[in-house]
C-alpha cells in the first residue's frame, strides 16, 4: 500500500503528464531555453542543468515534465529523445533544433536562437489575438445593449401605451412582438434550441474535412483579414526556416517541420508539395514556383529565395524574409483594427439607434395619447 501511495503522490510520476496530455505556456519555454543556455555556457552538465531549472520552476505540469526529462537524460537518453515524448510542449521545430545542436555540439548558441524564435512567435500570437479581440468585445457590448433595451426598457413603454389603447407604430410593434416571443418561456426555449442546433451543426461541419477546408479558404480570401492571416502564416513559416537553417538543420528537414507546423490546409499543401519536389531534386525556389497555391507567395519572395540559394546564404535570406513579413503583419493588424473599429461602431449605432427610434416614435405622439 505504501508503495502504491508513493507512486501516486510522487512529483516525478511520468504517467501523470505523459505525451500529448502535457502542456505548458510558451513563456515557460522561453525562460527554460534562456536559463538552460546560460547554465550550459557556464559548464553545468545538461542533466544537472535541467534538474536545477525544474527545482526553480513553479509546481505544476511543466516542473514535473522537466524532472522526468532530467531523469531520462541521467538514464542514458539523449535530450532530443527525452523532450520528443512531450509534443504539446516541445514541438517538432524545438526537437529538430536540439537534435542539430547535439550533432554540432553548439547547444548554448542554438538555444539562444531558439529563445529568439519563441519570443518572436509569442509576440506575433499576441498581435493577432489583440486584433481579433476588439471586434469580439464590441459584439458582446452590442448584444448586452440590445438585450437591455429589448427586455427591460421596451416592455415598460409597451405597458404605458397599451393601457391607453393607443396603437403603436409599425417599427415599435415589430420590436414588441419580438420581445414577447423571446420573453415567453416556451417560445424562447424553441428559439434557443433551434439556435443551439444551428450552432452545433456549424461546429460539426467545421470539424469535417470539407468544413475545415472552407474555413481555411475563407481565412485567406476574406478582404483585409485574409492579408493578416497570410502574413501571420508566412511570418511563422519563414521564421522556422531561418531558425532551422541557421542552426545547421538541412533544408529538407526544415521543410518537413514547416509543413507539420502549418495548420492552414492550403499553406500545408503548398509546403508539402515544395518539400516533395525538393526531395525529388528540385531547387527550393523552383519547387515553390511549381507547388499548388503558389499564388499565395509573392514572386519577390521567390526571387529572394533563389538569390539565397545561389549565394549560399539561404538561412540569412529566410531571416530577412521573416522580418519583412513580421513588419507586414504589424501593418495588416493596424489596418484591420482601424477598419473594424468604425465598422463595429456603425453596426452598434444602427442596432441601438433602431431600438431607440422605436421607443421614441410613440413619445412623439404623447400629447394625443394623453388627450384621449
Amino acid at each position: 500500500m505504501a508503495g502504491l501511495l508513493d507512486s501516486l503522490l510522487s512529483p516525478n510520476t511520468e504517467t501523470a503528464y505523459e505525451g500529448a496530455s502535457a502542456k505548458a505556456k510558451q513563456s515557460d519555454l522561453v525562460l527554460f531555453a534562456n536559463q538552460l543556455s546560460v547554465m550550459l555556457s557556464s559548464g553545468v552538465v545538461l542533466s544537472e542543468a535541467v534538474e536545477a531549472i525544474a527545482s526553480q520552476t513553479a509546481p505544476g505540469v511543466f516542473q514535473t515534465v522537466l524532472f522526468n526529462i532530467s531523469d531520462r537524460i541521467q538514464g542514458g537518453e539523449s535530450f532530443s529523445t527525452a523532450i520528443s515524448s512531450y509534443p504539446k510542449i516541445f514541438n517538432s521545430m524545438f526537437v529538430g533544433v536540439i537534435e542539430a545542436s547535439e550533432a554540432s555540439g553548439r547547444m548554448p548558441e542554438m538555444l539562444d536562437v531558439l529563445q529568439g524564435y519563441l519570443e518572436s512567435e509569442m509576440d506575433t500570437k499576441k498581435q493577432v489575438k489583440g486584433a481579433l479581440a476588439y471586434p469580439a468585445i464590441m459584439m458582446v457590448m452590442a448584444i448586452v445593449a440590445t438585450s437591455t433595451l429589448l427586455f427591460f426598457v421596451l416592455p415598460k413603454f409597451t405597458k404605458i401605451y397599451e393601457s391607453r389603447g393607443q396603437s403603436l407604430p409599425k417599427l415599435t410593434q415589430m420590436l414588441v412582438s419580438f420581445s414577447k416571443v423571446v420573453s415567453d418561456v416556451k417560445s424562447a426555449s424553441i428559439m434557443f434550441t433551434a439556435l443551439g442546433v444551428l450552432i452545433g451543426g456549424v461546429i460539426y461541419a467545421l470539424r469535417t474535412e470539407w468544413g475545415q477546408k472552407a474555413l481555411d479558404y475563407a481565412k485567406l480570401h476574406t478582404p483585409v483579414l485574409g492579408t493578416m492571416f497570410i502574413d501571420s502564416i508566412m511570418t511563422k513559416s519563414t521564421r522556422i526556416m531561418a531558425t532551422m537553417l541557421n542552426t545547421g538543420v538541412t533544408l529538407l528537414d526544415a521543410l518537413k517541420i514547416v509543413k507539420t507546423s502549418c495548420d492552414n490546409r492550403y499553406f500545408n499543401r503548398f509546403w508539402s508539395e515544395t518539400c516533395d519536389r525538393v526531395e525529388a531534386g528540385f531547387q527550393f525556389s523552383e519547387a515553390m514556383e511549381l507547388a499548388s497555391c503558389s499564388e499565395l507567395i509573392s514572386p519577390a519572395i521567390t526571387q529572394m529565395i533563389k538569390a539565397g540559394e545561389k549565394g549560399g546564404n539561404l538561412g540569412s535570406v529566410c531571416e530577412k524574409i521573416s522580418v519583412f513579413y513580421d513588419k507586414k503583419l504589424k501593418g495588416s493588424i493596424k489596418t484591420v483594427t482601424s477598419m473594424i473599429e468604425p465598422l463595429m461602431i456603425t453596426v452598434m449605432g444602427v442596432i441601438v439607434g433602431t431600438i431607440a427610434i422605436a421607443l421614441l416614435l410613440p413619445i412623439f405622439k404623447i400629447s394625443s395619447v394623453m388627450a384621449h
